[in-house]
């Protein structure tokens, strides 16, 4: 049976209690807000019923449709909604949203046996060039050829499964004048996390499949930005790995040299996000690219600190934080800035090395994500110029909340594709 949805400013009839969200008639129910947020509440509460058939009718709004499908999402349903009339640009832009989220959301719930390090990198690279395929080409480096290659971080996070790590090298050029892009994106791609010798307990390790969200979220943000028309050159990065205790896995103690020369001592084997993104970031650099933004699932630390509503966003360039949070606030994507200084760059020291890539206590200790954002840093040109940071506190769901289903959120994409379309 389809239900037919309807939206009203109206109050509920009382007999369904007093500010009810939603009520119910014959085949119908409608929604008492045009709220966005609370439309997809509203979408989650009907989900709840069983129900997964939906037809949206009247006037409906394109944040209002993409919010009742935000809430309707469910991992283990076809969900099938029929969509309100659109302007043919609005409905475009919700097509496109949902093919885009659609895709992200089902690589994050992927279990990790079938997303290896090597699929993921092949599954985002066929996702973009799908969408442009005379304007995209890429190359991924993988197993001992990370190593040859300089890709130290992904190569000593990953060596210690059967399953090769690997980094994907994208280039998006719709004008074919190969020069530097405008945008280099970066993501953290950990198919699955056990955290090495730092080992995770069971309950922790659960949902490490997830661990790849930085990557499904850089590559939604391309995919987007492309289907909204950008004709500017960016290159995307994805550092794939898994992290996997073996004879042959990285140890806690280890030395690493990165092409810039910087070593780095590992004092937390659970830390592992931040030593294959410095691979990215690395060749983010060398690209010329003016901006620069990665994103990653990196620290608990930021989801104790904001949550899991929002994103947490560092740079050590104000104007480009600004400008961030402000095209995120226009996409209706709740981001919050959370500290970054220069001196966060030495709050990892070594006895050892140039720096650790943690601190030898649990959750990196007081100012884990900054001190995180600040070992990236050491990672990035031009002093962070033109550098976004975004740990994705938002990007998976244990379980059901009153807005989102279990799983992969996508909260994220839409940021960064409105930033690369203004780059």
């Amino acid at each position: 049976m389809t239900l037919d949805i309807y939206l009203s400013s109206d109050s509920a009839p009382a007999q369904w209690g007093e500010g009810a969200l939603l009520s119910f008639k014959d085949d119908s129910a409608t929604i008492h807000t045009e709220h966005p947020e609370l439309i997809q509440v509203a979408a989650r509460r009907l989900m709840t019923q069983g129900l997964s058939f939906f037809a949206l009718k009247g006037d409906w709004q394109l944040e209002q449709q993409w919010a009742f499908f935000q809430g309707a999402y469910e991992p283990k349903v076809d969900v099938q909604i029929d969509f309100a009339n659109l302007s043919e640009a609005d409905s475009q832009e919700l097509d496109s949203r949902i093919q885009v989220s659609r895709w992200m959301r089902s690589m994050v719930n992927e279990t990790p046996e079938v997303l290896a390090p090597e699929v993921l990198a092949q599954e985002a690279a066929q996702f973009i060039q799908g969408l442009a395929p005379d304007h995209v080409s890429y190359d991924i480096v993988s197993g001992d050829d990370l190593e040859k290659q300089g890709h130290i971080g992904t190569w000593e996070v990953g060596r210690g499964s059967t399953r090769p790590p690997a980094l994907l090298k994208l280039k998006f050029d719709p004008k074919g004048d190969k020069g530097a892009p405008v945008a280099a994106l970066v993501g953290k791609g950990i198919t699955f996390d056990s955290g090495g010798y730092s080992i995770k307990p069971s309950a922790g390790m659960l949902h490490m499949k997830a661990d790849m969200g930085g990557a499904a979220t850089v590559t939604g943000g391309l995919a987007l930005a492309i289907l909204r028309g950008l004709d500017k050159p960016v290159n995307l990065y994805l550092c794939c790995a898994e992290n996997l205790i073996s004879g042959h896995a990285y140890k806690l103690g280890d030395i690493l040299t990165y092409p810039n020369g910087l070593t780095v001592e590992i004092q937390n084997t659970d830390a592992e996000g931040r030593v294959v993104m410095a691979d990215g970031l690395l060749l983010a650099g060398q690209s010329g690219a003016k901006t620069i933004i990665d994103a990653a699932t990196l620290t608990g630390a930021a989801v104790t600190a904001v949550g899991g509503d929002y994103n947490a966003v560092f740079a050590l360039d104000d104007s480009a934080r600004a400008e961030f949070l402000s095209i995120a606030e226009s996409e209706n994507e709740r981001h919050w800035p959370l500290p970054l200084e220069p001196f966060h760059a030495h709050r990892c020291p070594s006895h050892f090395a140039d720096t650790a890539n943690s601190r030898a206590v649990k959750g990196g200790g007081p100012g884990g994500a900054s001190n995180a954002a600040g070992f990236l840093s050491r990672f990035v040109p031009n002093n962070g110029q033109g550098w976004i940071h975004v740990d994705l506190a938002s990007a998976y769901n244990d379980s059901p909340t009153p807005k989102w289903s279990a799983g992969g959120t996508g909260l994220g994409f839409r940021s960064i594709a409105a930033k690369l379309l203004k780059s």
